[in-house]
């Protein structure tokens, strides 16, 4: 079965985000941020360190994260020289909860392609009713996507 990419291209995973997991650099800082997006959603926390640029990236990320990243959107991107920003709203579910994470972050070139440098991320939570549309973009009312009983 072809899986669909997280990042919300409407590609598949392989054609999609998956190449760059297996080694392919982005090309420009919006596609290693959706890279990275759906390395989130996927656990793949080899390529989230193997992305993040030496001076900011953390020792080690929690193996297990409750976090379920659910819908990626770019809000703007850009790049001058080997300098980039994006900035970006990740809906995502811990449990029964829901949240948005926006940020404005900061990518840099390194001789291995792009890295993400750091970012300025604000969380808000949602409270989605049954009646409003979905969180996850379905376009569907939440009662009959995820906010099922």
């Amino acid at each position: 079965m072809r899986e669909s990419c997280p990042c919300g291209s409407g590609h598949f995973l392989a054609a999609c985000c998956g190449r760059h997991h297996d080694g392919e650099p982005a090309a420009t800082p919006e596609a290693l941020m959706r890279a990275r997006f759906s390395a989130f959603a996927l656990g793949r926390n080899d390529y989230l360190l193997a992305t993040w640029h030496p001076d900011t990236r953390p020792a080690s990320l929690p193996d297990e994260d409750p976090t379920h990243w659910i819908r990626l959107e770019i809000i703007e991107s850009s790049s001058d020289g080997d300098q980039g920003r994006v900035h970006f709203r990740a809906t995502f579910r811990e449990g029964r909860r829901w949240g948005v994470l926006e940020e404005d972050s900061r990518f840099t070139r390194l001789d291995a392609g792009w890295c993400y440098a750091d970012g300025e991320p604000r969380v808000m939570r949602l409270k989605p009713g049954r009646n409003n549309p979905c969180p996850c973009g379905s376009g569907r009312k939440g009662k009959q996507c995820c906010l099922r009983s």
